[in-house]
């Protein structure tokens, strides 16, 4: 079983807010000191940060669900609650977060910013705020917010320069190991590349660039065929594609056939990836059996625009010029690409048929309920279409019909889990 994890869901949820507390300043010789209940601390965050110590997302293999901490309560003589820790996931650079429901990118982890996954619920008010001239002894805090939940899918995307593509064992391994540092295995057999191998190219004093061996892709791999499907993936990142050929003809192969088979999975994976500039290696070349298969192949290649190296990893014959022309068009070629975001977070969907409370508390309309904090977590109060919505929800609940039948008017000051706002028809 190969070690190499490139793609997990997890589920997450950031913690909830703590509780305002309900309480009165108590001393001794100090009457009627009033309310001084606390606010609740705020949940904790789900930040995901790179880590480039990671290769690959084996540490979720057993572990999918993280939960940050939630706040505490507010207690007595305006103590606020502690907030709740931030919860840290770590990945690999290259890892992009998808809403697993839809596919969509949320985020793709190639810079070292931090990113707030999940945000903690605030923590409610105490009683403290809500005191006013008439209403000196309020007996209601605000409920802490509850955190965010969400299902994610953590795909990893090597983030190379350079990808090595083609049939098993035709030598892209070891090219690597020719051209780098890197140790991949390295055997006379099909698949021996289970997983991506990195490395290091040196070119030239300060002229570098990595390279990345992708497992053998064969045909049928865009539609999940053998080991290609799994690891497609990885060859988005690349700016450049070295394809990598088997024209020696011991194993009986045509390198026409072969070169034609694996574009085909790469036009049909992606279009634009079939796009990508494109090298042509033609590898095995100290153990040719035919030249006339070597010239029919030049010719094909040079007639589809690509240019030929003709390559021995085994002697490194003509590895040395293949790596200076990939710099060299490396230092033109548009940067790694990196993932825009496409996410738009879906109101979420609240049942609304569990009557709120309402009550009346001096001149103060207080409403309360489970479900008003939930939509309530939802709402940017700064955007106007999520005030509609909001606004939207409350009318559909039944909630101010049954205000008006209560007495409430048009300029009273209504409460909601601490928003406080004057009622208008």
């Amino acid at each position: 079983m190969s070690n190499f994890i490139d793609k997990v869901n997890i589920t997450v949820k950031s913690g909830a807010g703590g509780n305002g507390a309900v309480a009165f300043h108590r001393e001794k010789y100090v009457a009627a000191g009033g309310p001084d209940g606390g606010d609740g601390g705020r949940g904790g965050d789900v930040v995901v940060q790179v880590d480039d110590h990671m290769s690959t997302l084996l540490d979720f293999r057993y572990k999918r669900k993280y939960k940050a901490d939630n706040g505490a309560d507010g207690t007595g003589k305006r103590c606020s609650g502690k907030d709740g820790k931030t919860l840290v996931i770590k990945v690999p650079r290259g890892t992009v977060i998808r809403d697993t429901a839809t596919g969509e990118i949320i985020k793709d982890m190639s810079d070292d910013e931090k990113f707030v996954l999940a945000r903690g619920g605030n923590g409610g008010w105490g009683n403290q705020h809500f005191a006013t001239p008439t209403r000196q002894v309020p007996m209601f805090a605000k409920a802490g917010l509850p955190g965010k939940s969400y299902e994610v899918t953590l795909e990893l995307k090597l983030l190379a320069d350079v990808g090595l593509v083609g049939f098993p064992n035709v030598g892209k391994s070891s090219l690597l190991s020719v051209a780098s540092k890197a140790r991949p295995k390295v055997a006379n057999y099909h698949f021996t590349t289970l997983f991506p191998n990195l490395g290091v190219v040196y070119v030239d004093e300060g002229v570098s660039f990595v390279m990345a061996d992708i497992p053998g892709i064969i045909e049928g791999a865009a539609e999940g065929a053998g080991l290609g499907h799994d690891f497609l993936r990885h060859v988005d990142r690349c700016r450049l594609l070295l394809h990598v050929v088997d024209i020696s003809g011991i194993e009986g192969r045509d390198p026409i056939e072969d070169f034609e088979t694996i574009n085909t999975e790469l036009r049909e994976y992606s279009p634009e990836l079939a796009e990508r500039k494109m090298l042509v290696v033609a590898n095995k070349m100290d153990i040719l059996q035919d030249e006339e298969v070597l010239n029919r192949f030049r010719a094909h290649v040079k007639a589809q625009g690509h240019t030929l190296f003709e390559i021995s990893t085994a002697t490194h014959q003509g590895v040395r010029e293949l790596l200076k022309t990939c710099a060299s068009e490396l230092a033109h070629l548009p940067p790694v690409i990196v993932y825009e975001a496409n996410y738009v977070e879906r109101p979420p969907e609240i049942d609304t048929s569990e009557p709120l409370s309402i009550e009346q508390v001096d001149d103060l309309w207080v409403v309360t309920g489970p479900w008003l904090q939930k939509i309530m977590a939802n709402v940017n109060f700064g955007d106007y279409e999520s005030r509609n919505w909001f606004d939207k929800m409350l009318r559909q609940s039944g909630l101010f019909d049954r205000m008006e039948e209560m007495g409430v008017k048009d300029g009273d000051m209504v409460s909601m889990e601490g928003l406080e706002f004057e009622y208008q028809r």
